[in-house]
């Protein structure tokens, strides 16, 4: 699910619900891939504000993974999108919920709580606390191992198993 920190925590976007045929904002004879568009387009437009309660709902219910950057137009930020699009199934299974954060200023409660500098790939536990911090993009595989190495998703494999 990707939401915006900036948007109304209720609604979410699965990413296979966005493919539109042909898209472009550039001008005549360059197109930016329509998927990119899209992500963008809902970073920039989102106006309500999250507030700090909203990583609490998720508490011990998922596991978000925060990406924060200066502006939707960040290579590293696009870049990271595409990664998580190409295995969604992957983090669905490990209950990730995608935030995103494209707007620096003003400060929202997850940039005051968390602290970005430029892009920065935040993932946290289902216990609120941050278990991951990098400053590139990470592939879906790399981010699924790092969550199976967690406590809590060694319980919840041994617990699957068990039934």
């Amino acid at each position: 699910m990707l939401k915006t920190a900036r948007e109304n925590p209720s609604r979410t976007f699965p990413p296979s619900q966005f493919r539109p045929k042909r898209l472009s904002c550039l001008g005549k004879g360059h197109r930016m891939p329509p998927r990119i568009l899209l992500a963008t387009l809902l970073c920039v437009l989102t106006a309500p504000v999250a507030t700090a309660q909203d990583l609490s709902e998720y508490l011990w219910l998922k596991r978000p993974l925060v990406i924060f950057a200066d502006t939707p137009n960040n290579p590293h930020f696009k870049r990271q999108l595409e990664l998580l699009e190409e295995d969604p199934q992957a983090l669905t299974d490990r209950d990730v919920v995608i935030i995103t954060d494209t707007i620096p200023q003003p400060l929202s409660p997850l940039r005051e709580k968390l602290r970005p500098r430029g892009f920065s790939l935040v993932l946290l536990g289902k216990d609120g606390k941050v278990k991951l911090r990098k400053p590139r993009p990470w592939t879906v595989r790399e981010i699924s191992r790092a969550i199976d190495k967690f406590p809590l998703r060694i319980d919840e494999l041994r617990a699957q198993r068990g039934k």
